[in-house]
């Protein structure tokens, strides 16, 4: 909660400093890169940064939090920052690199809004809403890397490729197992791991894949999109996975992270995916069938084609491994159909739409794919009444909807 000496003063510059953010921010990563130029090389997404997103999403995130400050003084921010905590322990960051954010962060906000805006009073209320904001995520971090059984940041772990297989025109999936012979992490269906890669100009860039199959395996399984649109770096890890990585190779994988996970109980579920945003609902699907569950889920996936979307047939099969489940999919190019299954009964063609399923009543959503998908699919959940604290999403990439939410 924002002291009663701060939240005035954070309540009368939030819209100066909000109309600013994308400048201070982009002003901050400069700053940041040119003291400490090996952070862009071996810990930050050079695609995000080169298309902008890390700078939208911190953006987001800190006027979100400050928003919330003011406007719901009494809620604990964890919700807003689970997210945010998880991807941050897959990377290994640690409680020390909060106070580097600040310096560079504070020092852009006086450079971007100069010091007759940030007076001490200023300064000191917005140093306020940073710190409570980071000491909450270094709070949620520490529980994190308890849970793993891991040291603050020494998240890595050495594993071998067992086996590589094409999943679609541009995905492969890789199954991993430890290179010291030991047994796997356990994890929950949903959950991501990080892997870095050292690339031919030297970088170690790290990137996030989901665990598309269940846990309680003696080994996890990844499942990489091949992402070039021949503008930005953004596809640099895929593409080298694709290109390099072959059976008995080891990579540097991380422990399992990730707040989108399958929840317990027997309530209905709603899985939509779209594209590689798939892979998560691969392992809830996996676990439900696995465990021999009763319950009512509905799976909604939307792809370009069948030939693009991946695991296609590993999805019908667990669906119809599922007595209380139900498929429906939409492709925006349908095409024949052909492969080992064909396309089941009720395909349509076109994006995937809400107002065509049967809801059932108290029914939990999960979605993971495109914004765009993720946020008309949303919407048209909403227009038939399902609950907005109902749906969960997880995004791959800088999340561009804190803030919004």
């Amino acid at each position: 909660m924002l002291s009663a000496r701060s939240a005035p003063v954070i309540r009368a510059t939030l819209p100066v400093v909000g109309a600013a953010i994308g400048e201070v921010t982009e002003a901050f990563y400069r700053r940041l890169f040119e003291e400490h130029p090996a952070l862009l090389r071996d810990l930050f997404n050079r695609g995000n940064q080169a298309s902008g997103a890390q700078r939208q999403a911190l953006a987001g995130s800190i006027a979100g939090f400050a928003g919330m400050l003011l406007e719901r003084p009494d809620d604990r921010p964890d919700t807003m920052l689970l997210r945010i905590a998880h991807k941050h322990a897959s990377l290994g960051v640690t409680s020390e690199q909060y106070k580097l954010v600040h310096r560079h962060l504070f020092a852009a906000i006086v450079e971007v809004l100069g010091e007759e805006t940030v007076t001490p009073e200023v300064a000191e209320a917005w140093d306020e809403v940073y710190w409570l904001m980071a000491n909450a995520l270094i709070a949620i971090e520490a529980r994190l890397y308890r849970e793993a059984a891991t040291a603050e940041g020494e998240v890595w772990r050495q594993m071998v490729v067992a086996e590589r297989r094409t999943e679609a025109s541009d995905a492969i999936s890789l199954t991993l197992r430890p290179a010291d012979g030991g047994p796997v992490a356990p994890f929950q269906p949903g959950q991501y791991v990080s892997v870095q890669v050292q690339l031919p100009d030297g970088a170690r860039q790290i990137r996030q894949y989901s665990l598309s199959s269940a846990p309680g395996r003696p080994h996890w399984r990844i499942t990489v999109k091949r992402v070039a649109d021949g503008h930005t770096p953004e596809g640099e890890v895929s593409s080298w996975l694709h290109a390099h990585t072959r059976p008995g190779d080891v990579l540097t994988v991380s422990a399992p992270f990730g707040d989108l996970v399958l929840p317990p109980g027997d309530g209905p579920l709603l899985l939509a995916s779209a594209g590689i945003g798939c892979t998560p609902m691969l392992a809830m699907l996996d676990e439900l069938a696995r465990t021999g569950s009763s319950r009512t889920v509905t799976v909604v996936h939307a792809d370009r084609s069948p030939d693009d979307h991946a695991h296609r047939d590993e999805l019908q099969a667990l669906v119809g491994r599922l007595p209380g489940a139900t498929l429906r999919l939409w492709y925006e190019s349908p095409g024949d159909g052909s492969g080992a299954t064909g396309l089941p009964p009720g395909t349509l063609p076109g994006r995937a739409d809400a107002a065509a399923l049967d809801l059932p009543d108290g029914v939990t959503v999960y979605m993971c794919g495109p914004l765009p998908f993720m946020r008309a699919f949303r919407g048209g959940l909403l227009r038939r009444g399902v609950p907005a604290r109902s749906v969960h999403y997880e995004v791959f990439g800088p999340d561009l909807w804190l803030g919004r939410e």
